[in-house]
């Protein structure tokens, strides 16, 4: 049952298997290295059970790979990044709008690219701002991101409340950091974490970005 949390003046929003589904993404990283879509979404989920980062999944199926000077070779042949309205979940722009209706700040932050920041301001989304560690400098889960969040989102840590699903990205360096947390039971990591005592450090555990709107009362 979730409980309408006070005083929150801020929802700040991972992106990857949170706003948008990973799929294409890998889909294009299989492609480009040739191998089956299904044997690398399988490594995924194999080194992330195992609690290692997902670039892991890369390095297996190409030892020693430079992922970042690859993604550059990707882009000078045309195979850019891609983001559309399909890639969202059906709940990001209702549960958005409703937020902002209620008067709550909603932010966009998480470990992506400069690219996939502008792709998502271009799908003109209800929010207030949105930013990527690739144009900070810094990622989760270093502190620097989540005092970049707090200055973005312009809110006190205690009225703002991370939403992510990875506890080790997201729920647990956000805590850390003074904020709420809400771990959301979406994508992979978010089922694999759920029930964890990792996951249970959140303040709220949620299935939908609509229980926020019920969360942040009215």
């Amino acid at each position: 049952m979730l409980y309408p949390a006070r005083m929150i003046r801020a929802v700040v929003l991972d992106v990857g298997e949170t706003l948008i589904r990973d799929d294409r993404g890998w889909a294009t990283w299989a492609d480009w290295l040739g191998v089956p879509r299904h044997t690398l979404s399988a490594l995924v989920g194999a080194v992330v059970a195992q609690g290692r980062d997902n670039a892991e999944a890369l390095r297996l199926v190409r030892p020693g790979i430079d992922i970042v000077g690859e993604r550059a070779a990707m882009e000078a042949r045309g195979v850019n990044e891609q983001l559309d309205e399909s890639d969202l979940y059906p709940d990001v722009r209702p549960a958005f709008a409703a937020l902002r209706q209620r008067g709550v700040r909603v932010v966009i932050a998480g470990n992506q690219t400069a690219c996939t920041g502008q792709l998502l301001r271009d799908l003109g989304l209800p929010v207030d701002a949105v930013a990527t560690s690739g144009e900070w400098g810094v990622a989760k889960p270093e502190p620097g991101f989540f005092a970049l969040v707090l200055e973005l989102a312009g809110t006190a840590p205690g009225e703002t409340v991370y939403v992510g699903d990875h506890p080790a990205n997201d729920t647990g360096p956000a805590k850390a950091a003074g904020l709420r947390a809400a771990h959301l039971r979406r994508g992979p990591w978010g089922h694999l974490w759920s029930g964890t005592p990792e996951a249970a450090a959140a303040d709220w555990q949620i299935d939908s970005l609509h229980d926020l709107v019920r969360l942040v009362g009215t």
